[in-house]
């Protein structure tokens, strides 16, 4: 990974969870300690996090500090997040792309795990509503695929489609199964998320669905977040790596969600 890829990650779960230790981004990120030591340095220096034995903290920040991102040009952009952890999201979309059947009525919410199982739907006679402007880069030019683009205002650093308009036309779909992403799964099965915008899409992605089914690598688990989506007994079925955290996941198990590891 490049090292400024690996810099914006470092912040990205930093922020979600306001501290982290150097043995944690070591294995997450799938790089040795002294790295992550140099890095945190690097980023000590330019007064972007402050190094502490064993780890790093996150400044004060108010917003920032409490893992909630209001300002969708403050994320970071969306190439960059697809580059990270690519191998398990990969792992994720085929198999998710296993439960889509011909004929099925598909959304898919916004992030970069959503755009691969995109790419796996190509050629399938299925129907695909989405905000996300990725999917739509994806499924575009196919012929087989019929795709419904929900409005609503540009989130350009994400590629997505956000605000009253996106929920509006949200009201008028009847979908299948969504394919949910999201920022985190507490210890206690809660999904969580920290942008500001995409919290009530995901909550109307899921009152649309007949079955909602969650797509979240194995680093998301477990996961933290400000803003609660949804409880895990709202989670029909989770698809995510071997490593995630078993007791988060026994934890949705025991709320009635089907877990699927890769």
């Amino acid at each position: 990974m490049l090292q400024r890829l690996r810099h914006a990650e470092i912040m990205r779960r930093i922020r979600l969870s306001g501290a982290t230790s150097v043995s944690d981004l070591a294995s997450q990120l799938g790089v040795s300690p002294s790295t992550i030591r140099r890095d945190l340095e690097v980023l000590d220096r330019d007064g972007t996090l402050r190094r502490v034995r064993g780890g790093a903290l996150l400044l004060d920040g108010g917003l920032l500090g409490s893992g909630v991102s209001v300002d969708a040009d403050a994320d970071r952009p969306f190439a960059e997040v697809a580059e990270v952890d690519e191998q398990d999201k990969e792992a994720v979309a085929v198999r998710a792309a296993e439960l889509v059947r011909d004929g099925d009525v598909v959304l898919l919410d916004i992030g970069t795990t959503t755009m691969r199982l995109a790419r796996r739907l190509r050629g399938r006679r299925v129907t695909v509503v989405t905000s996300s402007l990725a999917v739509l880069d994806v499924l575009r030019a196919d012929p087989e695929v019929e795709l419904l683009l929900l409005g609503g205002a540009v989130r350009r650093p994400y590629h997505s489609l956000v605000g009253v308009l996106t929920e509006a036309a949200l009201s008028q779909v009847v979908a299948d199964r969504v394919f949910l992403g999201a920022s985190g799964v507490r210890p206690d099965g809660q999904l969580v998320d920290t942008t500001l915008a995409e919290v009530p899409l995901k909550r109307a992605m899921i009152a649309a669905a007949g079955q909602v089914v969650l797509l979240v690598d194995r680093h998301k688990f477990p996961g933290t977040g400000a803003l609660r989506v949804c409880g895990p007994d709202d989670i029909d079925v989770i698809v995510t790596n071997q490593g995630a955290d078993e007791a988060t996941l026994r934890n949705c198990a025991a709320a009635g969600a089907e877990v699927l590891l890769t």
